[in-house]
């Protein structure tokens, strides 16, 4: 219990731009990669150390961050085993996201914290380490002009491509994924404006918020939808790809820190603690209390058996999607 206080109280009296160099962070971060991987954990933390305090640097939203959830988020860099080096391949990046909580007193309150966001490539790595899928390539955006087919033949799906040059629109019409699964098949999973356009009603609806001056409930879609050339995010419809392609897949199993790209999901390790006991001891919310729950739940059960998933596995192209809240 003394070193659980220790930690809580010393990353809490710490600035989120002091957290990453602080010596008990510093070997939590070392201890937690070596049990996780073996070995190699001095240089992978003075790598990423690096690379997150300059992040931190850049973008001043994250120094509003609160600092527990800025250490999650570095010693889920440990527990994943992941870069966050920046560059057009990134794994992860760092996104400050408001979460709403409710007091003592009863009263709704938002608190801003720092995730590890894990990219659409980042979670193709993490799937083929689970043992999950073989290869996956990255989505591929076809664009109106593009020569494009998708479809099934004697029950395997099947995609005809290619590129027109130079592009004659701007205008993002599909986009399809080619995954390779671990007995050697392929599989394939795209998307059609229909699809998408589907999604952004669905986000629309759920993240709709009442205007008080105009006493009226406005439908608030995520900006994604049609930030571009009032068509949709390249990078956005990449990772809602990815995202509706793994639909049937089992879920990732990412720090407390981390959220999917492609999907938010908070699932923190449930068989080892490399936050020292500081989750714990901060977690009193209702909706954490039920996520623990869960966890023991889980643990309970046959998760283990999800990292072995049969090799015939059939990606659902057509599942639904009224639980997006994107």
């Amino acid at each position: 219990m003394g070193n659980l206080t220790n930690m809580v109280e010393t990353v809490k009296a710490l600035k989120p731009n002091q957290i990453v160099r602080n010596e008990l962070v510093r070997q939590q971060f070392i201890n937690v990669y070596n049990a996780v991987w073996k070995e190699g954990g001095e240089q992978v933390y003075e790598r990423e150390a690096n690379y997150f305090n300059k992040i931190l640097r850049e973008k001043p939203d994250l120094v509003c961050c609160t600092s527990l959830s800025v250490f999650f988020a570095f010693i889920d860099l440990a527990v994943q085993g992941i870069s966050i080096e920046p560059g057009v391949r990134a794994m992860a990046y760092l996104l400050p996201r408001n979460y709403k909580l409710t007091g003592a007193d009863g009263r709704d309150y938002y608190e801003k914290r720092c995730n590890l966001t894990i990219s659409g490539q980042g979670e193709l790595y993490l799937r083929a380490r689970a043992g999950q899928i073989l290869h996956a390539d990255n989505p591929v955006i076809v664009y109106e002009g593009d020569d494009f087919e998708f479809g099934e033949r004697d029950g395997r799906k099947y995609v005809n491509y290619c590129m027109h040059f130079p592009r004659s629109s701007n205008r993002i019409v599909a986009v399809f994924i080619k995954i390779t699964r671990i007995d050697g098949t392929v599989d394939y999973s795209s998307m059609v404006e229909n699809d998408w356009k589907r999604l952004e009603v669905y986000s629309g609806r759920n993240n709709a918020y009442f205007d008080k001056e105009k006493r009226e409930r406005v439908e608030r879609p995520n900006e994604l939808y049609t930030s571009t050339n009032g068509g949709i995010d390249p990078g956005f419809l990449k990772a809602k790809c990815i995202k509706h392609a793994f639909d049937t897949y089992p879920k990732l199993r990412i720090g407390k820190g981390s959220v999917l790209e492609s999907q938010t999901i908070d699932e923190p390790q449930p068989s080892f603690d490399p936050y020292a006991g500081a989750a714990d001891a901060t977690d009193n919310s209702q909706e954490q209390q039920e996520q623990q729950q869960e966890q023991q739940q889980a643990a309970n059960d046959s998760f283990a058996t999800t990292a072995n998933p049969p090799a015939g596995i059939t990606i659902n192209t057509n599942a639904g999607a009224t639980d997006d809240v994107w």
